[in-house]
């Protein structure tokens, strides 16, 4: 009597993230990825023990010296990465076209020359003399710095043996493809390849590589979501196309902190980093102006102040319009709810426009207190005191919520000469990280509240009985 020997069960992966399922769908059920999930090759055998590279040692017995990181000659790049470039680290830089990516790292790149320090920019969406051109003007020439205009891997390996550099860049990864490899440069299969193959050298022979990545139309990084997992840090490099300021956040750090955010100034002349960015998103009024408000925010473990505006006209219409720009329009519609219910302003038949200063993006609830101080200056048509700034979240019930880092927001807040801080009620001030129990903290007189009403009556901004 024979026996049939057991059919082995296909199995489904999802190239993007992994998962694996028994038959074919066609979107991925853990990342949500379309067209991703593909029959997965035959098992193969188990790996049988080999020889090691090195052998393993105690921990404390390993040496740190080649770890140490160096700066990249941009101070603001350093503060987000944790200190500067770490020999070996895979850096993944990532954002929108034209935001100032090649910009940014053509700076770091000739920073590194100049420490005589050779360094290898490699790359595939321009030709040399193109990148040639924007170093002249951007003042980038440097006989340490070394460019190869290639879109194949094999190349720029060779590249790299042959330079043997310090820092490696690659702007950027969609562009360069691996012979051998299914699929063309910036799919799947080839990006992780690629990725793999420059990762690699970069940790066997202690290179600092940057890798340049596309976004998609939603934000995320374009490409294998593998990638992010194979890099050591991952930075966003966010602006807008009608302002010159620029952020860099860290997204993932295997070296520092990733609550930090850097700050750049990108012109003609090249990216310079801002130090102090509060003045380009604070208006300086030669009069009293209604309808304005400053709130602190914290980018990162950075605070930072910027002016909010509302302007609200009696409309014609039956629904009035709500315009927001800089803001969470969520965010302004349950505020002019709570202003509407728990403070008395009758603004429902009023046009409602809320924008920040110098475009400035506000995503902290702190910013709440400021958005409605702003609003009902404007619809009584009297300003906010001069020299306040307002900070607190606002809930549904009218009542103001305490946020995080307050005392670095007061101390922000006086440095830069502002006078009066409104702020919900808490616990004592002494409790507080460094601020003392008195009510005035380096000449700014902080006002503790517990609600929206007793915030507005304080800053004056209350409608007649």
């Amino acid at each position: 009597m024979s026996t049939k020997a057991p059919r082995q069960r296909s199995s489904y992966r999802c190239s993007e993230c992994g998962w694996e399922t028994a038959k074919w769908v066609g979107r991925c059920g853990e990342c949500q990825a379309w067209g991703s999930v593909a029959e997965a090759g035959a098992p193969t055998m188990r790996a049988a023990a080999g020889p090691v590279s090195t052998p393993a040692v105690p921990i404390g017995q390993v040496p740190i010296t080649e770890s140490v990181a160096r700066s990249s000659g941009v101070p603001e790049l350093d503060r987000v990465l944790g200190g500067g470039l770490v020999p070996g680290a895979a850096i993944l830089l990532a954002g929108e076209p034209g935001v100032g990516k090649s910009t940014l790292l053509l700076e770091v790149a000739a920073q590194t020359a100049r420490t005589r320090q050779r360094t290898l920019y490699v790359t595939g969406e321009e030709s040399a003399a193109q990148v040639r051109l924007r170093a002249d003007r951007t003042g980038g020439v440097h006989d340490e710095l070394f460019l190869a205009a290639e879109t194949d891997l094999g190349a720029v390996l060779t590249h790299i043996e042959e330079v043997r550099p310090t820092l490696l860049v690659v702007d950027s990864i969609q562009t360069i493809g691996a012979s051998g490899i299914e699929g063309v440069p910036g799919g799947v299969t080839q990006v992780k390849e690629v990725a793999a193959a420059l990762i690699r050298v970069a940790k066997t022979r202690n290179i600092t590589t940057v890798i340049v990545g596309h976004v998609t139309k939603d934000g995320s990084i374009a490409g294998p979501r593998v990638l992010e997992h194979l890099v050591d840090v991952v930075l966003h490099f966010e602006g807008e196309r009608n302002s010159r300021f620029r952020m860099v956040r860290a997204m993932k750090n295997r070296y520092g902190p990733i609550d930090e955010v850097g700050c750049f100034d990108l012109s003609s002349e090249g990216i310079q980093a801002v130090t102090d960015p509060t003045g380009l998103f604070v208006e300086h009024h030669t009069q009293d102006v209604a309808g304005t408000c400053v709130a602190v925010t914290m980018e990162g473990r950075r605070p930072l102040l910027a002016e909010v505006q509302a302007l609200l006209t009696p409309s014609p219409l039956e629904r009035p319009r709500r315009t927001v720009s800089g803001v969470e329009s969520s965010r302004v519609d349950m505020v002019l709810a709570v202003l509407q219910r728990h403070a008395r302003l009758r603004i429902t038949g009023s046009d409602t426009f809320v924008a920040t200063v110098g475009g400035a993006k506000l995503h902290d609830p702190a910013a709440d207190l400021a958005i409605a101080v702003a609003v009902a200056s404007s619809h009584l048509g009297v300003p906010a005191p001069r020299g306040a700034v307002a900070i607190g979240e606002i809930g549904l019930a009218g009542e103001l919520r305490r946020v995080r880092d307050l005392p670095q927001r007061i101390a922000e807040a006086a440095r830069l000469g502002f006078k009066v801080a409104v702020v919900p009620r808490g616990r004592p001030l002494e409790s507080e990280r460094g601020i003392p129990s008195r009510r005035t903290v380096d000449g700014l007189r902080v006002v503790e509240v517990d609600d929206i009403f007793s915030a507005l009556l304080t800053l004056e901004l209350t409608p007649p009985l």
